[in-house]
């Protein structure tokens, strides 16, 4: 048995943290507010971005890191100061320690471009920027891997299916990359057990496509007329997922065909 740290613990780590629990390990939560993380957690209360917690944070064997962006009231990145106060909370440093960022630290690259993990990340925003600097921090405190998803969907993660069914205007040739929830947690399942984890690895399915493709087919299978172009013209990045299938084998849902499609007989 092993004990997880799950730090931030939203909807990614409570969904990990369940699968974790199912295969006998200890998983300990730590959030600002626990209330309503499952109660077979160890549920711990502090707001890292603030402070350590008064009596510290237990040894463990892993930690997932999944931290929104925090803005400070003095402009600080909170969850840079977050990690540096989790660092000195812990009596040592994870054996294994994964921190979820975004491929949104390639915000700046050029459209088109066609990116991998050996890419340096380009912010071209205020987000991207406090993202890159979270990633640092992460290495030089506790090393690991820095795991950048794309667009996260599956159940309860349905934008792009209010988008449609509600009509809204979206710039069509705009590229998108997306993963599906239910392999972003294979994903972190597979890292955890690894036995030589990569330092970088984007969490991407083998399906980039302009959002007007994906639009389309989500309009034809609801059977309504597909969202107005809003224009902007060429616009997004492709990542390419070969290190993700090489670690995994292969995806439940190679692509947002698969993925859109589970998720609309789930709610048929």
């Amino acid at each position: 048995m092993s004990r997880v740290l799950l730090i931030g613990c939203g909807a990614l780590g409570t969904a990990l943290g369940a699968q974790l629990l199912e295969r006998g390990d200890e998983v300990v939560a730590v959030r600002r507010d626990p209330s309503g993380l499952p109660t077979d957690f160890v549920r711990v209360a502090v707001d890292l971005a603030a402070a350590p917690p008064a009596g510290g944070l237990p040894e463990a064997d892993a930690a997932v890191i999944t931290l929104p962006p925090i803005s400070l009231p003095d402009g600080e990145n909170g969850a840079a100061a977050a990690l540096r106060h989790l660092r000195s909370a812990l009596p040592s440093v994870p054996a294994r320690t994964i921190l979820v960022s975004s491929t949104r630290v390639f915000d700046g690259a050029p459209a088109g471009a066609v990116l991998t993990e050996a890419d340096a990340p380009v912010p071209g925003t205020e987000r991207a920027r406090a993202l890159v600097e979270t990633e640092e921090v992460a290495r030089e405190l506790f090393g690991g891997t820095i795991l950048r998803p794309a667009g996260i969907y599956g159940p309860g993660r349905d934008f792009l299916l209010r988008t449609v069914r509600e009509g809204r205007p979206a710039n069509h040739a705009r590229l998108t990359n997306r993963i599906h929830e239910a392999d972003l947690v294979r994903t972190l399942r597979a890292l955890l057990d690894a036995s030589h984890a990569p330092a970088v690895l984007h969490a991407v399915d083998q399906a980039p496509a302009p959002l007007g493709e994906v639009l389309g087919f989500l309009a034809r299978r609801l059977g309504v007329p597909v969202p107005a172009d809003a224009g902007g013209g060429p616009d997004g990045r492709v990542f390419d997922g070969a290190a993700l299938l090489a670690l995994l084998g292969s995806l439940e849902f190679p692509g947002y065909r698969e993925g859109y499609e589970a998720m609309l007989e789930a709610a048929a």
